[in-house]
């Protein structure tokens, strides 16, 4: 678990593969749509059968201030970049006294896009860092 205690009411910690990547203060992207195909039925003219198709997942995003935490992601990149093998993980948001809200298994992580902070001495905001993962599924745990 991360000594990055965050004045927020709820964070979220990524684990993928094993490894601990952190805690994050907004996680967003968690969902899925679903295709829907529209058949008319020949003589019916009444309505048409809505029928489902193929599940989309959308791409998770995750953003926080810069800590130590961040070099864990710059290793796990590096990792990724070598040999991209997607691998299951979890999400979890926590309160600030670290119990458990809810968890996410997330199947096939793959990293899309880091970005690193903006450090301008005229702007006196945190330094952010996001990342971007793709997926396979999540289920809730």
């Amino acid at each position: 678990m991360t000594d990055n205690i965050f004045a927020t009411s709820v964070f979220f910690t990524l684990a993928i593969g094993g490894s601990d990547l952190g805690a994050f203060h907004t996680c967003s992207g968690l969902g899925a749509e679903v295709e829907m195909e529209t058949y008319a039925e020949g003589g019916n003219n009444g309505f048409t059968w809505q029928l489902p198709g193929r599940i989309t997942w959308t791409n998770i995003t995750l953003t926080r201030p810069v800590t130590t935490d961040t070099l864990k992601i710059a290793r796990w990149l590096n990792e990724t970049i070598q040999r991209v093998e997607p691998k299951d993980g979890e999400i979890v948001a926590l309160r600030p006294d670290l119990s458990r809200i809810i968890s996410w298994q997330v199947h096939g992580i793959v990293p899309v896009r880091w970005q690193g902070p903006s450090f301008d001495p005229a702007n006196s905001q945190a330094a952010i860092e996001t990342l971007e993962i793709a997926h396979e599924g999540l289920a809730p745990s």
